[in-house]
């Protein structure tokens, strides 16, 4: 974690972990109840981990698609 917080800027920890951290702890709030805190611990990082997979594969596929010149 803290490897991540040195490795990013303020302005991409706040625009593309913020809410992505935000989504995962109300998934995690809602949906699991292990009874186990070392279980939904677990799950809200693969929670974490899975959105922001998919939202950095979202935006790198724009940035791509711009990228890319127009025919």
């Amino acid at each position: 974690m803290y490897s991540l917080m040195r490795s990013m800027s303020l302005r991409s920890l706040l625009v593309e972990q913020l809410p992505v951290l935000l989504l995962s702890m109300i998934i995690a709030e809602v949906f699991y109840k292990f009874h186990s805190f070392t279980l939904e611990t677990v799950a809200f990082l693969a929670t974490w981990f899975l959105i922001d997979f998919v939202v950095q594969s979202v935006l790198r596929a724009i940035a791509k698609r711009a990228a890319q010149p127009q025919a």
